[in-house]
C-alpha cells in the first residue's frame, strides 16, 4: 500500500508514479486524498511554469537543447518544491474531492480516480448490512427528557425507525445524529426565503447530486481550525426523503463500510463516522457518542 508521504517525495510529472497515485487515491481515506491532491497541486504548477517558458523567447546565445532539458527539470523540481509548501490548491481539491465521495458508491466514478489514466475495471463492492434484533429500533420520546427533545423525537422518530430497518444501524444513533447537525431541529438548512430543505444531516451537494440544493453558511475544520464558508447543500421535499437519503448514503457507498460494519455500538458508528470524514469537526465523535447516550436514552 502506498502511503502518501511517500507520494509526496517523488516528482509528480514521473509517468511511472502515476499508478501509485491512482492507487493512493483509491483508498477512500483522508490521508489518501490528501496525498494525492498535493500531487495534482505540483503538476499544475508544473504545467503553469512551462507555459511561462514558452511564453518568452526560447532562441539565444546560450540556449541549446541541453540547456531547455535542465531547465525543465528544475522546473519539475521547483513545481514539487513549491506544492510540498502549500498554495491552496490541494486543499481546496481535497475538499472537493471529499465532497464527491460522498455521493459515489463505487470508486472512480467521482474524485481523484476519474481523472488519471484507465487500468483495471473497479469491482463494485459489496456492503454488509446489520440485522437488527426485533424491536431494537424503536424509539420512544422519555418523559425526562426536555419538550424540544421530545418533540423532534416524535417528529422524526418513525422516519428514523424505517432507515434503521434498511441499514441495520439503530435508529437512536441516526436520531441523534440528526439531532447533532440540526440542533435538534432548530437549525434546519433553509433556503434564502425561509423555505426548509428538510436536510438534518448536513449532507452536502456535490457533483452527483441532482436534486434540489441550498446554499448555507457553515463551519469547517482545516488543519484543526474553523472557517466559515458558504456551501451547496442537498434539499428534500420531506424529512422521511431526508432518512432515505441518508440511509443510502451510509449503506451504498464503500466510503462508510466501516461505519455499518462497527454500528453495534455508539462510539463504534461516532468514531466510524469520523474516520471516514463525514465531518471536519475533530471532536465530533465525541460529541454524537454524547448525545447518543445522554440523551437518546429511553
Amino acid at each position: 500500500m502506498v502511503s502518501p508521504a511517500s507520494l509526496n517525495g517523488k516528482l509528480a510529472i514521473d509517468v511511472k508514479d502515476v499508478g501509485e497515485l491512482r492507487q493512493a487515491a483509491r483508498q477512500n481515506s483522508p490521508e489518501a486524498l490528501k496525498g494525492a491532491a498535493k500531487q495534482f497541486e505540483a503538476l499544475f504548477m508544473n504545467m503553469m511554469l512551462k507555459s511561462m517558458r514558452e511564453a518568452t523567447p526560447q532562441d539565444g546565445m546560450f540556449s541549446s537543447d541541453q540547456t531547455r532539458m535542465y531547465t525543465s527539470m528544475l522546473d519539475q523540481q521547483l513545481s514539487q518544491t513549491m506544492a510540498s509548501r502549500g498554495l491552496g490548491l490541494a486543499d481546496a481539491l481535497f475538499r472537493q474531492l471529499s465532497t464527491k465521495l460522498a455521493d459515489t458508491a463505487v470508486p472512480g466514478e467521482d474524485g481523484i480516480s476519474s481523472i488519471l489514466p484507465p487500468s483495471a475495471p473497479a469491482v463494485p463492492m459489496s456492503m454488509p448490512t446489520l440485522q437488527p434484533a426485533p424491536g431494537a429500533d424503536s424509539i420512544k420520546p422519555n418523559a425526562a427528557q426536555p419538550a424540544h427533545v421530545r418533540g423532534f423525537v416524535e417528529r422524526l422518530a418513525s422516519h428514523a425507525e424505517e432507515a434503521s430497518r434498511a441499514t441495520g444501524i439503530p435508529a437512536k444513533f441516526m436520531l441523534g445524529q440528526a439531532a447533532l447537525e440540526s440542533g435538534w431541529g432548530r437549525r434546519e438548512i433553509t433556503a434564502r426565503d425561509g423555505t426548509p430543505s428538510h436536510n438534518l444531516f448536513g449532507i452536502k451537494a456535490g457533483a452527483g447530486w441532482k436534486g434540489k440544493v441550498v446554499e448555507a453558511v457553515t463551519t469547517e475544520y482545516v488543519n484543526g481550525q474553523p472557517q466559515t464558508k458558504v456551501e451547496k447543500f442537498r434539499a428534500y421535499d420531506s424529512y422521511a426523503d431526508a432518512f432515505k437519503d441518508y440511509a443510502r448514503l451510509l449503506s451504498k457507498n464503500p466510503r462508510y463500510e466501516n461505519v455499518i460494519a462497527n454500528a453495534a455500538s455508539a462510539e463504534g458508528f461516532a468514531q466510524g463516522l469520523q474516520r471516514a470524514g463525514y465531518a471536519t469537526d475533530p471532536h465530533y465523535a465525541a460529541k454524537l457518542t454524547r448525545i447518543i447516550k445522554q440523551t437518546m436514552s429511553a
